[in-house]
């Protein structure tokens, strides 16, 4: 995309302007590292702009609190006390889904994920927030946790300006298609395959 010209001029009656505000659907698959980080870029970016974002992890531990995670919390509370940015919520289904205050259940992982997945269309239907990053969402599609024609119809019915982020191995075909954005991180070379750990500040 030489000098931010597209190679294309799409005919689908929409001004430029219009195109440039369009809410995307982006994925971010593959077995290489950068998926999550990925991500988290695109929601400080929209951040940068006041935004508001919600980070929902479906996977990661609600143990490791991950740099990312203390960051936006940081922003959030910058937002709060200047005006700066835009609000953050950020939300771990391991620890219990913080809108529920409960305790999160190490036997019903399945019912977790489809709590915060009835969470964030509630959330879509109100227009809650600008930018949703759902990280490692595609393994709760996988493994048959949400139904996949059910994430396919609220996301390409969504109303307003929502940008939508999945992140996650495994992408299903589904997805895919309805992706704006979707890119595939393909690991050529980690640390991990020559037996080292992971770093402070490099994996959290």
């Amino acid at each position: 995309m030489a000098q931010g010209r597209t190679p294309v001029t799409p005919a689908d009656g929409l001004t430029t302007r219009q195109r440039r505000t369009s809410p995307l659907v982006v994925v971010h698959g593959g077995s290489g590292k950068g998926k999550s980080t990925a991500a988290f870029g695109l929601a400080l970016r929209g951040w940068n702009q006041g935004w508001s974002i919600g980070v929902f992890q479906f996977v990661k531990s609600a143990k490791w609190r991950i740099g990312e995670e203390e960051a936006f919390a940081a922003l959030g509370r910058l937002h709060e006390q200047t005006g700066e940015g835009g609000p953050v919520e950020w939300h771990k289904m391991g620890s219990g889904w913080s809108w529920s205050r409960k305790a999160g259940s190490e036997e019903d992982h399945a019912a977790d994920a489809r709590e915060g997945w009835a969470e964030i269309k509630r959330r879509l239907s109100e227009e809650t927030h600008t930018v949703y990053v759902l990280d490692e969402f595609t393994y709760v599609m996988k493994w048959g946790w949400v139904d996949v024609d059910d994430v396919v119809e609220t996301l390409t019915s969504r109303p307003g300006y929502q940008h939508v982020v999945i992140t996650g191995r495994d992408p299903h075909p589904r997805l895919l298609e309805i992706a704006d954005v979707a890119t595939e991180m393909t690991k050529i070379a980690h640390p991990f395959d020559r037996g080292q750990k992971g770093q402070r500040g490099i994996e959290w």
